[in-house]
């Protein structure tokens, strides 16, 4: 059975879709980030980063929600395009898209719209225009496609997924209104009983809600360790 390290962030929850999805056996361990479970010893041997999630797959640790997903996707056959050098190649730049630009940005735009100190003008015009840029993409390729990579359903949807539940935080309450194409989508993703059940992992455990000292300094580290 594989054991699947989470929270309900939206890398985690990326890969609780598939996991849903699939139907693969797995056993679902909190790690509350708020509480700094992602530091300790245990945790750290399976991840260095400290980052949720990991999987651990018989001999098999896995880390970065990206690398989870493609992992299981090539372990059980399921949810990629066509095996042809075009379509392995389009799988591949649009799960990094989502990969080294949504995620990252989306985090960024997050942290300094929601809870970096002042003065923040700069990192907040900067972090929110790439976020609102990347997501515009997205909305632009699903204007002329159903998924990502065309007709088929794939990690690739499930890895933007993730991330797409955050986006009213991540850019501002009127954002649906200003991404259709992308809302579209996400409506038709979020239907899914394999949606609805990875969204209902958040019954499973009690994680911690309040934004308190404690958080602060488990999740703003460079912050705590400065002072």
């Amino acid at each position: 059975m594989i054991k699947f390290y989470y929270s309900l962030a939206p890398n985690p929850m990326k890969v609780a879709l598939f996991l849903e999805e699939t139907g693969l056996p797995y056993e679902a361990i909190p790690v509350d980030t708020r509480k700094g479970d992602q530091f300790g010893p245990e945790f750290s041997k399976l991840n260095p980063n400290n980052k949720v999630p990991v999987i651990q797959d018989g001999e098999a640790t896995v880390f970065d929600s990206n690398a989870i997903l493609l992992y299981l996707a090539e372990k059980t056959g399921r949810f990629l395009p066509e095996n042809t050098p075009a379509k392995r190649g389009e799988l591949l730049s649009w799960l990094m898209f989502v990969a080294t630009g949504i995620g990252p940005y989306s985090g960024q735009s997050v942290h300094f719209r929601h809870f970096a100190p002042e003065p923040k003008d700069y990192a907040v015009g900067r972090y929110l225009f790439e976020a609102k840029r990347h997501y515009g993409i997205a909305d632009a390729r699903l204007g002329e496609h159903r998924y990502m990579l065309g007709d088929t359903y794939t990690i690739v949807d499930m890895a933007l997924w993730g991330w797409s539940r955050m986006v009213p935080f991540v850019i501002g309450d009127d954002a649906w209104e200003t991404l259709p194409n992308l809302k579209r989508w996400f409506d038709e993703i979020s239907a899914r009983p394999a949606a609805e059940r990875a969204n209902a992992l958040k019954d499973r455990h009690n994680f911690k809600t309040e934004f308190d000292e404690e958080a602060r300094r488990n999740m703003f580290r460079h912050i705590s360790t400065a002072a």
